[in-house]
């Protein structure tokens, strides 16, 4: 009997454990955070990470990374990129008024990094990076040919905001690789495993977590 006696107290023990775990998931499901508040700055993540290739005429092309870039309207077609005054291309591109956003993925992320930390001043970074510069239609500068997608840009505008000026431009022809494109000619960008920064840190693009529109979709909440 006391051995009957002391297995029902462990049982019950452990299945009173049980419920304290599964009450603790369940409270702690949607609790905030202690917060705290740090001075005003740039916090905004994930940001794409882009390579923008520009050239002026009789010089080596140039590329230079960013990751202030960004879209800012549909029709027509228009992007912002925003660069340092201090920065090499910045003279570039306030002269020739054109440049190239060209994607990242995986394969060039070392490239995207390496034209974010070196000058165009100091080195050749088409040839360091075994980069192909390559015509595309609508601008004088080069694109990147190892990208998965090229956009071709003409500054509309310069707007200076303090330590960046901002750059809007209009997207004037888009290029892209057709290794992406299937059978039906549908394009699957996201197949090129794209690459974004946060907080100092690369990330390739993973799991999708749902499609445009998924939470209004009559699919019984089932992500797609």
């Amino acid at each position: 009997m006391a051995a009957k006696k002391n297995y029902r107290d462990h049982k019950n023990n452990l299945n009173g454990r049980n419920d304290q775990k599964i009450t603790e998931k369940k409270s702690t499901k949607n609790v905030v955070g202690k917060k705290q508040t740090w001075r005003a700055g740039n916090m905004l993540y994930p940001v794409p990470a882009v390579m923008v290739s520009l050239a002026r005429e009789g010089e080596k092309p140039n590329i230079i990374t960013v990751a202030w870039a960004g879209t800012i309207n549909s029709d027509p077609a228009m992007l912002s990129i925003s660069v340092r005054k201090e920065r090499y291309s910045h003279a570039i591109l306030s002269e020739t008024r054109e440049f190239v956003v060209n994607l990242v993925h995986e394969p060039l992320v070392r490239a995207c990094d390496y034209c974010g930390v070196r000058s165009g001043r100091d080195v050749d970074k088409f040839s360091q990076m075994k980069l192909t510069p390559v015509a595309v239609e609508g601008v004088a500068a080069p694109a990147i040919a190892e990208s998965p997608v090229n956009l071709a840009c003409r500054v509309k505008q310069v707007i200076p905001l303090g330590s960046h000026d901002l750059f809007l431009a209009e997207v004037v022809s888009v290029t892209v690789d057709e290794r992406y494109m299937d059978e039906k000619g549908t394009f699957h960008l996201n197949d090129a495993g794209l690459v974004a920064y946060s907080h100092g840190t690369y990330f390739k693009l993973g799991k999708a977590l749902g499609t445009f529109g998924y939470s209004v979709r009559k699919n019984n909440g089932k992500k797609k």
